[in-house]
């Protein structure tokens, strides 16, 4: 079984709809984590888009690296270049891999663009972690 975490700025928008969608395609496979190196809780509008395409992200908590200092990853996904600069060093093995995909949370317009730019986001993050699941994930 494969450890993966997915890490952001706040563990609240990207890092959370990456583990979502890792966590739906590699069921048995893996155990997926996400944490930030700040937390700033699960963004609703993450929820609501995960949920539209029937993927629950309700039950996630915005967690903090710092609290997986003693798992033996196998792989860290770094979502943004803000934490990829400031992910405090620990021990580990992992294959390290990163994608800076566009903050959602600081879109801005109406409330029908800012969705947009939700769906938009999970779009790229979707494709990005099915590539992922096939290259790595056997």
């Amino acid at each position: 079984m494969k450890n993966i975490l997915v890490l952001c700025t706040g563990n609240s928008c990207r890092s959370q709809i990456a583990h979502g969608f890792l966590a739906s395609m590699t069921a048995g496979k893996a155990n997926v984590y996400s944490a930030g190196v700040e937390t700033h809780g699960v963004n609703p509008k993450a929820i609501a888009t995960m949920k539209e395409i029937g993927i629950d992200i309700s039950q996630h908590t915005s967690n903090n690296i710092t609290e997986y200092f003693g798992v033996d990853f196998d792989y860290v996904i770094t979502v943004c270049d803000n934490a990829k600069e400031r992910c405090p060093y620990f021990p580990t093995k992992a294959v390290k891999l990163h994608y800076n995909f566009p903050d959602p949370a600081k879109a801005i317009g109406t409330e029908a663009e800012i969705n947009e730019q939700f769906r938009v986001v999970r779009g790229m993050i979707k494709d990005y972690c099915e590539n992922f699941v096939q290259e790595n994930i056997k």
